[in-house]
């Protein structure tokens, strides 16, 4: 639970998150998906396994969502904004990404 939204700041209750994805979550737990208008929770790291609910494109550079969850949380959090799909490309052409 985002400290915004009454969470503490305990370790059990951190995760790492670049600026332009902890700005679009904001105290947001969950986000209705566009297809169906259905709230959805958004991927919890701490709870959930990734491979679960995402997989990297074929040229690495594009998430997507292998269940509702994972759709709801790359639109949520604009996972794949242009700019960071740019970068993913250069880092793959260095070897760098995706982590394994």
């Amino acid at each position: 639970m985002p400290r915004s939204a009454g969470g503490e700041t305990v370790l059990a209750n951190l995760c790492l998150a670049c600026p332009s994805c902890n700005r679009h979550k904001g105290t947001r737990q969950s986000a209705a998906l566009p297809q169906t208008d259905q709230l959805t929770p958004l991927y919890h790291p701490r709870k959930q396994q990734w491979h679960s609910h995402f997989v990297w494109s074929d040229d690495k550079t594009r998430l997507m969502g292998l269940t509702a969850t994972g759709r709801v949380t790359i639109e949520a959090l604009h996972i794949n904004r242009r700019q960071a799909m740019h970068l993913r490309g250069l880092w793959v052409k260095l070897g760098l990404f995706p982590p394994d």
